[in-house]
């Protein structure tokens, strides 16, 4: 049966005037109303404590319960010191725990990395999927997303101003919609999406 997809997306910023957060939410604008995209939280998230496992703290129980909900996870991550902002990083322990009980598992998930820098976050983009490899998410492996000189793309008002920076988050989007249902089972979710793409091999680095 065919049905909207619900994505919890993950941005390893909690700046409130973030590049990752305006690019996630230009992204949700140009996706496919076959989708879904809800961000989780994460500034609610406490400090992973093996000490709390037994009671949890209610932001641990909602990110999990958040994810376990849902049909796949984006993570979109700026990159500190070539590598995963600790916030993210966090978050990926806290639905990993306990032990056994990951919230991780079988996820369908695809990673977007954004630098003001020319390399588009690619040190953190791999530590992030080097992690979801480990954890058994199922990654999007094309079109690869790293949006380089961020800064250079919106307006004063925070929005999106490049043409082909808009195009390729909807061909990124819609990519990721067909990588979720193509892990689906028959009996919920059919393969299909609500606008015809081809998804070919692609990479996205902005350079200006």
């Amino acid at each position: 049966m065919d049905r909207k997809l619900r994505v919890v997306a993950l941005v390893g910023s909690l700046r409130r005037e973030s590049y990752t957060l305006r690019v996630l939410q230009a992204l949700m604008g140009v996706a496919p109303l076959s989708i879904t995209i809800e961000i989780a939280p994460l500034e609610f998230v406490s400090l992973y404590n093996q000490d709390q496992d037994d009671n949890p703290p209610p932001a641990w129980r909602a990110l999990r319960d958040q994810v376990s909900g849902s049909d796949g996870v984006l993570f979109a991550t700026p990159e500190y010191n070539r590598s995963i902002p600790g916030v993210l990083k966090n978050a990926i322990d806290v639905g990993s725990r306990p032990a056994g009980a990951s919230v991780w598992t079988g996820k369908p998930a695809a990673v977007l990395s954004v630098s003001p820098g020319s390399l588009g976050g690619f040190g953190a983009n791999h530590h992030v999927r080097q992690c979801l490899t480990f954890l058994d998410m199922p990654v999007m492996q094309q079109p690869e997303a790293y949006l380089g000189r961020v800064g250079t793309v919106f307006d004063a008002d925070g929005h999106i101003t490049s043409a082909d920076t808009l195009e390729f988050l909807r061909r990124f989007v819609n990519a990721f919609d067909h990588w979720i249902r193509r892990f689906a089972t028959a009996d919920s979710v059919a393969i299909t999406t609500s606008r015809g793409e081809r998804h070919g091999a692609d990479s996205y680095a902005t350079q200006h």
